[in-house]
């Protein structure tokens, strides 16, 4: 499990869903957000699919408002399903991060396990 990818697909939409849920936003804005939190390999060819399913599933919807420069943009906000599927998120992703931390929280790493 070398790809952080696979570990990131599952916590990307929670992660999206948050943003969403703290300002109306679109999909360039919410791209630099997550690279602004550190997750610097997610690009918007990532985000655009994620946003397009969290809204045909009931999570989002979206109003195209003028731009002041160039096409009208795509702007997401949460539905009341959206925000209680957030809670969810939030509340699992506390048990599991409590989870890991506890089982981690006595690890080096293995080359200082070796002494290198």
């Amino acid at each position: 499990m070398n790809d952080k990818t696979q570990l990131l697909k599952g916590i990307l939409e929670g992660c999206i869903l948050k943003i969403i849920h703290d300002e109306t936003t679109y999909g360039y804005e919410i791209s630099e957000k997550l690279k602004a939190y550190g997750f610097l390999e997610i690009c918007e060819g990532t985000i655009y699919p994620l946003l397009l399913r969290l809204e045909k599933n009931g999570l989002l919807v979206s109003t195209k408002i003028n731009s002041p420069v160039g096409p009208k943009r795509k702007y997401y906000s949460l539905t009341e399903e959206g925000k209680k599927e957030l809670d969810e998120f939030y509340q699992n992703w506390q048990e599991i991060s409590k989870s890991v931390n506890k089982l981690f929280a006595n690890y080096q790493g293995s080359e200082q396990e070796n002494g290198r």
